[in-house]
């Protein structure tokens, strides 16, 4: 790197890199959440995907011919290309901090390709790369990211094991690419900041980007989840495979995705039962699902694919009677794998962790709240909205918890927001629940004279008999002194202003304003 250009060292993790102030090119400090949840995930991955192979191994015969000999198990070592390793591609590498990273963090690693288009990128990377001595295990390219991955895709007999995607923005022009360029139970890692967008701000582009119609809801960040892991799965049936999530997690500005690409054209028609349109209601939020289709085994055990009727709704909600939204599709199945998000916990669980990860302390709240979710509830409510909706006092969360649980309901806490409720209590027992609150806690008569909806709602009679009482065991582990919700960190922090040949990057580091910057 040139001696005239002032340079500023940024250390994270294993890594140390030299980044220009001057550059064109992005670092963004606080997504070294994103980083570090990263290269965990990839190191629980890498076991798991050393596992599968050492298991479909051909095992040699002895010398005498009469029994098949052992294979001698290979330690996954960290900084040492292994031949069956991971082959990992970072597709918009930028400073080469993240694929610099998996090299001195992730164990059995064959190769790493940090790849981008801008000329001075590559070769600040390049220097990057040297200065942290793992050329044996990083290779630098300048290609578009869709170019690079075709390229593999045709030109290679084996494919990646891993893609990894954190674009500015949106995603979706690369996923064609990515999900034909991975090998059978390959991970495909991908990173949407564009958040206003999936949140409901603008559905029109939602539709144009990701081809579903985002919401504006309580729900809005899960929802954004659920509209990716749709497109994902849209794009992977057009070539008869399919995605299963190990990971999905709503985090500051951005959402990121763990997936698992799979080959099956049969599994393919069973994804019509894992996506559905989305009902909200304008008035009271209430959210009501229609998926696309059924899927179930008849009397020969043989796959049954059926159409359902709809829509689930009246024309005007039953709770307050205003009309409804149209939304989606998304994906109502599992966010994550949960026999992987336990493996993931142990993993982070471990005492080496807290020297490798300065985000730590978030991931174990985070995780161990995930745990905790309903993995077969979509979408939450959040108590705020629900009291806000008939205009009465905020109700503490423990309490509307005690109510489900006395009622004989499931409920957990959602990660995408504070204050959520995941039930299967059904919509009706929810209301109850507020309707039972306002009998202590009265609205005034002048809020109800403003609002129809609440006077719909509080007309109504309770049919469920509800006891606010705390003794119910319902606190969880992740409250017992965990970072479940993380605050903003920094002024203006967020995905920054999107790159271009004019403009000009500051470095900044975790205590100063967070303005313009990405990645």
């Amino acid at each position: 790197m040139e001696a005239s250009l002032e340079c500023t060292e940024i250390c994270e993790g294993r890594a140390k890199i030299r980044v220009p102030g001057t550059s064109k090119v992005f670092y963004n400090p606080v997504q070294e959440f994103n980083r570090d949840l990263s290269i965990a995930v990839l190191s629980v991955f890498s076991e798991i995907h050393h596992s599968e192979k050492q298991k479909t191994k051909k095992r040699p015969r002895s010398p005498n011919n009469d029994n098949i000999t052992e294979i001698e198990p290979v330690k996954l070592e960290i900084g040492t290309s292994i031949e069956s390793g991971l082959e990992i591609l970072e597709a918009l590498a930028a400073t080469g901090l993240r694929a610099i990273r998996y090299a001195l963090e992730v164990p059995g690693v064959k190769q790493i390709y940090a790849n981008d288009i801008s000329i001075t990128a590559v070769n600040i990377m390049n220097q990057n790369i040297t200065e942290n001595n793992v050329q044996n295990l990083v290779t630098s390219t300048q290609y578009d990211a869709a170019h690079v991955m075709r390229k593999r895709q045709f030109e290679s007999k084996k494919k990646f094991d891993v893609v990894d995607l954190d674009p500015y923005g949106c995603p979706t022009n690369l996923l064609d690419a990515a999900v034909c360029c991975l090998e059978d139970n390959g991970l495909l890692l991908v990173t949407c900041t564009d958040m206003a967008v999936l949140a409901g701000n603008t559905p029109e582009s939602c539709y144009a980007k990701y081809g579903s119609v985002s919401l504006r809801s309580p729900a809005c960040h899960e929802m954004a989840l659920r509209i990716v892991l749709h497109t994902i799965t849209t794009v992977c049936t057009r070539y008869g495979r399919y995605m299963e999530p190990l990971l999905s997690i709503s985090a500051d500005f951005y959402i990121r995705v763990f997936v698992v690409i799979r080959t099956s054209p049969f599994i393919c028609k069973t994804m019509s039962s894992k996506i559905a349109t989305v009902y909200k209601c304008r008035g009271c939020n209430m959210i009501t699902f229609l998926p696309l289709g059924s899927s179930s085994k008849s009397d020969s055990n043989n796959m049954k694919f059926t159409l359902l009727s709809g829509p689930p709704v009246d024309k005007k909600c039953e709770h307050c009677g205003f009309p409804h939204l149209i939304g989606g599709p998304i994906w109502i199945g599992p966010l994550y794998n949960t026999e992987f998000l336990s493996k993931l916990c142990n993993y982070i669980n471990n005492d080496d962790a807290e020297k490798k990860f300065n985000t730590i302390k978030r991931m174990r709240g985070m995780l161990g709240l995930m745990l905790e979710e309903l993995q077969d509830i979509p979408l939450y409510y959040t108590v705020p909205s629900l009291t806000n909706t008939v205009h009465c006092e905020a109700m503490p969360l423990r309490y509307f918890f005690s109510a489900l649980v006395g009622a004989g309901y499931r409920v957990s806490s959602s990660h995408c927001a504070q204050n959520s409720v995941k039930t299967d209590a059904p919509q009706s027992v929810v209301w109850d629940v507020i309707r039972t609150w306002v009998q202590t806690h009265p609205v005034s008569a002048k809020r109800l004279q403003n609002s129809a909806a609440a006077r719909q709602i509080l007309s109504k009679e309770s049919t469920t008999e509800i006891i606010f009482d705390k003794n119910y065991n319902i606190v969880p582990k992740s409250l017992q002194g965990l970072v479940r919700y993380q605050q903003n960190p920094a002024r203006f922090w967020g995905p920054g202003t999107k790159g271009n040949s004019k403009q000009k990057t500051s470095v900044v580091g975790s205590n100063t304003e967070n303005n313009g910057i990405s990645k």
